[in-house]
């Protein structure tokens, strides 16, 4: 199982789960109370358990020449969505920034 702990404004706000390449699970710290990750993962509810990788996290990785220069020089997988999101996720657009959990 991999995991990756996610940030926004640099405040934990939860953890992104990896069981295996079918199944996805992001939860909000508990107590956690600030900006939702996505507008469509609300942190009213805690957790969200997904069947594939999640759109939202999707939406983060590169593509195109990025990606293939990402993939080669990393040694990484072209299906392993979670390994390139931990790769890149200090380095996103936008307020969230990912990691690995025992970073």
């Amino acid at each position: 199982m991999k995991k990756a702990v996610v940030k926004i404004h640099e405040v934990r706000a939860g953890v992104f789960t990896e069981k295996n390449r079918a199944s996805y699970i992001f939860q909000y710290d508990e107590g956690y109370s600030g900006s939702p990750i996505s507008l469509t993962m609300s942190v009213q509810t805690k957790a969200y358990e997904f069947d594939h990788f999640p759109p939202f996290f999707d939406g983060l990785l590169p593509e195109g020449i990025q990606l293939q220069g990402l993939l080669k020089i990393n040694k990484i997988d072209k299906y392993d969505y979670f390994k390139q999101l931990l790769a890149t996720g200090g380095d996103l657009v936008g307020a969230v920034t990912i990691s690995n959990l025992d970073e």
